[in-house]
């Protein structure tokens, strides 16, 4: 009884939601003016990100200037590493990079115990 209910109900819905949509009018079309404006502020919006990117950018570089220099006054040699776009830059992928290894570190000269 619960079930019918529940497709009662969810019916009820669906059909409430298609009448409503369909008494919606048509957006009225953009005049030439609008679609200027559109595409000006599409030009603004994309010059604002890239200016927004470029800030990104250089607090990054500040941040990390400050500190390598904080860890070269303790005496600490800091060697920066190359991020996803410097490697793509070069065309070597992280992995090719610097091969990663898991684990601890085995003794040199000793074997695992082979499994029969």
């Amino acid at each position: 009884m619960k079930t019918l209910r529940a497709l009662a109900g969810a019916l009820l819905v669906l059909v409430a939601f298609g009448i409503a949509t369909a008494k919606l009018p048509a957006p009225p079309p953009m005049t030439d003016a609008q679609k200027a404006a559109a595409e000006e502020k599409k030009t603004k919006d994309a010059a604002a990100a890239d200016l927004a990117k470029q800030q990104q950018a250089r607090a990054e570089d500040r941040v990390a200037a400050r500190y390598i220099a904080e860890q070269k006054a303790k005496g600490v040699t800091i060697t920066p590493q190359t991020g996803p776009a410097a490697t793509a830059a070069t065309g070597t992928t992280p992995a090719a990079a610097a091969p990663v290894t898991i684990g601890p570190p085995k003794a040199a000269g000793t074997a695992a115990p082979a499994k029969q």
